[in-house]
């Protein structure tokens, strides 16, 4: 099951994406700038292989809802992302403010 929905932060519309999966379930909010995940998420790849590509992005890690994902503390950034001010350890919901 997949589910897409508008949520409205600070007069600004992101869009929540959640995708149910065996096992585990992908949780994004994505921005016309950029985005957070989930800890499916790598970080690694689009800072290394597709750095070319400037991905503004973000990922927490043991969030099971969109709620969670807007309030976690972000465990990693793409380069890309800390040129916006997004860094570690800032909520999702701060990161996805600095996209809009």
């Amino acid at each position: 099951m997949m589910r897409v929905e508008p949520i409205l932060l600070e007069g600004h519309t992101a869009i929540a994406i959640e995708v149910k999966l065996p096992k585990t379930t992908l949780l994004v909010i994505t921005t016309d700038k950029g985005y957070i995940m989930c800890g499916a998420l790598d970080v690694g790849l689009l800072n290394e292989r597709l750095r070319d590509r400037n991905i503004v992005a973000a990922r927490a890690t043991g969030v099971r809802t969109i709620e969670e994902l807007l309030d976690a503390p972000l465990e990693s950034v793409t380069y890309t992302a800390e040129d916006l001010g997004i860094v570690a350890g800032m909520t999702g919901r701060e990161a996805i403010l600095k996209m809009m």
